[in-house]
């Protein structure tokens, strides 16, 4: 670990971010220039006081797990991210597997979605980050840990949970569509690579995936319409977008409603019941 360049690098990157370039208003008297130290550790989830002993070359050897949240927070490019796993310390990741890392040109996007459901997905169906209306909507995806952080494997192993939000008549079709998004994968990465785990443990636990897995359907979804089921506010009927990274290994998932429908007001609901959730849970 060279701590040195560590926290020079650490510093540098967060002066030559804006509050605007992470979503955030700029407010009054700021005199640090760029973000300040507190709003990296907000936007990496650390305390503030670990960011500034990394920055003050005083920290312990971060973890991957929390490489990958700083270089998301920092909205660094690829070579960059690989750049800091290196003066910390660590193997760079293999660019084409799941990490917590998101590729900042959807970072740049989500931070403007304020309005309506948004989320990054990775190519094994990992939620990497979500913006406030996704977590009303779907719940928090983020904290799952092993072969549960794949929505996929969760819908298999997990349905009487993971299908909930889907109505009953619309669950075959989604189950289908995941065993066809994985395939696309499994061809890309190989069978030696997170997806071959993934599509092995799910052959051994569920019949049901083994099935289709044996369809040798091959498909990935840039657009759907769908009606997802919410406790308190019920079904919602929401057109789904996809933006994918030029290498294919993520995903900006997007929900909109139709102009003047239900389901815009529906949206607007959620806007202010999620508000009041998490105001909740800050208390």
């Amino acid at each position: 670990m060279d701590r040195v360049a560590l926290a020079d690098f650490l510093t540098r990157r967060r002066e030559e971010l804006q509050p605007g370039d992470v979503g955030l208003p700029a407010g009054p008297r700021r005199r640090t220039p760029g973000l300040r130290r507190e709003e990296v550790a907000v936007l990496a989830t650390m305390s503030t006081d670990y960011y500034t002993r990394l920055e003050q070359q005083r920290g312990p050897q971060p973890s991957t797990q929390m490489l990958a949240s700083l270089a998301r927070a920092l909205r660094l490019s690829a070579d960059e991210r690989d750049y800091l796993y290196r003066v910390a310390g660590h193997h760079t990741p293999d660019r084409m597997s799941p990490s917590g890392y998101v590729a900042p040109a959807l970072m740049r996007v989500l931070d403007r979605l304020t309005d309506t459901p948004a989320l990054v997905l990775s190519a094994l169906g990992e939620v990497l980050v979500q913006n406030e209306l996704s977590l009303a909507l779907h719940g928090d995806r983020t904290h799952f840990t092993g072969l549960e952080r794949s929505e996929i494997y969760r819908w298999f192993v997990s349905p009487e949970t993971e299908r909930a939000l889907y109505p009953v008549d619309d669950r075959d079709r989604q189950s289908r569509a995941q065993v066809a998004s994985l395939r696309v994968a499994y061809g890309t990465m190989g069978a030696a690579s997170p997806a071959g785990e993934l599509v092995r443990e799910l052959q051994r636990v569920s019949p049901e995936f083994a099935e289709l897995w044996d369809r040798q359907e091959v498909a990935r979804r840039f657009e759907d319409h769908k009606v997802l089921l919410h406790p308190e506010i019920g079904a919602i009927e929401l057109d789904c977008q996809v933006l994918f990274t030029e290498d294919q290994s993520q995903a900006l998932l997007v929900l909109t409603a139709a102009p003047r429908t239900e389901a815009e007001e529906q949206l607007r609901l959620l806007r202010v019941l999620g508000t009041q959730q998490f105001a909740g849970t800050q208390r």
